[in-house]
């Protein structure tokens, strides 16, 4: 049996404190959160059910949650949809050597190091200067995609410089235009890969609070509800409110993991397939069989 390093315990207590540091709270609000009709912000518990779940839908007693909630997830889904797209045309295109790609990768990535509070603001005011009232699915949008679509361009230009562009060359060797090699050799390779930038941009854009505080307009997205409901909540409902969206959070992760591990499935299915030439006379060299598309 192998011994253990003495750095292992230590390690491990390190390891277990700071996963009670990260959790711990989140823990307490999950508790607090099933507290009875009587029950208040801190403990002891008084009395155990699901009454302040139930309250989350009465709006005149906490907010409009149902409609922050929508309008949180739809907004997530269009800048999940937009960081895909253009992550990866902007991926492809950094993948041809250009004049100016260097300075436009950094203007890119700007935003990134730039306060969100005064990006927040500066759309806010270049929208009003323009005589545009603000709008969740206008200026949120803008505001959201100033932080998103930089982590899907480094994820996109990690994926594609580790790219086999063998199989490209391939593909037009055989008489297969730009769009069909894209389609059907490229994308299946990266597929996975986009999964990530779709989670990314969904879940930067879903729990996003300083970005969304000036360019919202005059509905609230689900961070901005939550935080205006610590100044006018003073139940446990607030608690439960916090439990769905973090149950919620775990449910969109796992959703996403699952979607990874069925693709690289029936990507390994497939290779399994193409071990054999269509004519399932003879098998293929084992050099073309097991290889992902990435050197």
């Amino acid at each position: 049996m192998k011994r253990r390093s003495r750095l292992f315990w230590p390690l491990a207590c390190f390891y277990g404190l700071f996963t009670l540091f990260l959790y711990g709270p989140i823990s307490t609000i999950v508790t607090l959160s099933f507290q009875g009709p009587q029950g208040g912000l801190t403990f002891p518990m008084r009395g155990f059910s699901l009454h302040w779940f139930l309250a989350l839908f009465q709006q005149q007693r906490v907010g409009d949650f149902k409609g922050a909630f929508l309008r949180s997830f739809t907004l997530g889904l269009i800048v999940m949809l937009v960081c895909v797209v253009l992550g990866t045309m902007t991926g492809q295109a950094f993948r041809h050597r250009f004049r100016g790609a260097k300075v436009l990768f950094m203007v890119s990535i700007a935003s990134l190091v730039v306060p969100s509070i005064l990006i927040s603001l500066g759309i806010g005011v270049m929208f009003t200067q323009f005589g545009l009232v603000p709008q969740w699915y206008t200026s949120g949008l803008a505001a959201h995609l100033t932080w998103t679509l930089p982590f899907a361009l480094l994820i996109m230009l990690a994926i594609f410089n580790r790219f086999n562009k063998s199989y490209e060359e391939a593909a037009r060797d055989l008489g297969a235009g730009e769009f069909s090699v894209f389609r059907e050799v490229v994308l299946p390779i990266i597929l996975p890969s986009l999964v990530g930038v779709a989670l990314f941009g969904f879940t930067l854009s879903y729990d996003e609070f300083a970005r969304s505080s000036l360019v919202m307009g005059e509905f609230n997205s689900l961070p901005l509800e939550i935080f205006a409901m610590t100044t006018n909540v003073t139940s446990p409902a607030l608690y439960a409110l916090g439990t769905v969206t973090t149950v919620f959070s775990l449910a969109v992760i796992a959703l996403f993991l699952l979607v990874t591990w069925w693709l690289q499935r029936r990507t390994q299915q497939t290779r399994g397939a193409g071990a054999r030439d269509p004519t399932g006379t003879r098998a293929l060299p084992n050099s073309a069989v097991g290889h992902d598309g990435f050197e």
